[in-house]
């Protein structure tokens, strides 16, 4: 009967435990970012695949533009133009992240910074007392 009524405790505290874990409002905040993420990959993936490696392909010949840059080595073939694609889709997630983060984020962060707090009171003497000992010598 103890064994049970135990196991009944640790099953009830377990799951209390992941509520109060996943209802917080960082875990929620970090979940609805990941989400935004996904679709903010999509959004640049269509970009890269579908406007900026079209406008590339341009450049280069090839009737499939750069879906059509491969290399053949005997019966193997690399298709180095879909790699290419993929780092032009990090380089252009790398950037737009660069520019939310560190330039406006990091804006915003400076703006919010308070002034120091002003010293306390021991402080003052701690500093009055070094001015002094610096005056001695």
């Amino acid at each position: 009967m103890e064994l049970k009524s135990l196991g009944a405790d640790r099953a009830l505290s377990l799951l209390e435990e992941f509520k109060n874990f996943a209802l917080k409002g960082k875990v929620i905040d970090l979940a609805v970012g990941v989400i935004i993420g996904a679709a903010f990959g999509k959004i640049v993936d269509a970009l890269v695949k579908q406007i900026l490696m079209p406008l590339i392909g341009l450049l280069a010949p090839g009737n499939e533009g750069y879906l059509g840059w491969k290399i053949v080595i005997g019966a193997k073939t690399i298709p180095y133009g879909l790699f290419i694609g993929e780092v032009v889709n990090f380089i252009v997630v790398a950037l737009a992240l660069y520019i939310f983060i560190v330039k406006f984020l990091g804006y915003v962060m400076k703006s919010k910074q308070a002034a120091p707090p002003a010293p306390t009171k021991e402080e003052v003497l701690l500093t009055e007392i070094r001015d002094l000992l610096k005056a001695r010598a």
